[in-house]
């Protein structure tokens, strides 16, 4: 049976050029690593999106789904404030998720 995820993350990628792209999600790992290998998602893929460069948790899909709306309805410069709040350097908050260490295997 399947059982929905109890933590949702709106979050914000970018890439180089600093486009921005907002989206939400119940497994913010596999969706940042779908964005960084440029599957699911025709604008991520085009667009190179591979940095999360923002995330806030909710524990309900309707609240994180609302903030998602909010987020896409703010001009560019206020997006670039929401972000510059967590992350003023932009750092790829997902940076280190994805790196094995060089004597772990290749799978678990």
């Amino acid at each position: 049976m399947y059982s929905a995820p109890s933590v949702y993350y709106v979050y914000i990628m970018t890439n180089r050029s600093k486009t921005l792209y907002t989206g939400v999600t119940g497994n913010l790992e596999k969706r940042v690593l779908e964005h960084k290998q440029g599957i699911k998602g025709e604008f991520a893929a085009r667009y190179k999106i591979d940095r999360l460069v923002y995330f806030e948790r909710f524990g309900d899909i309707h609240a994180a789904i609302a903030r998602e709306k909010q987020i896409k309805g703010l001009l560019r410069a206020k997006k670039i404030a929401v972000i510059v709040s967590m992350n003023p350097e932009w750092k790829d908050l997902s940076e280190a998720w994805f790196v094995r260490h060089q004597y772990e295997p290749e799978s678990a």
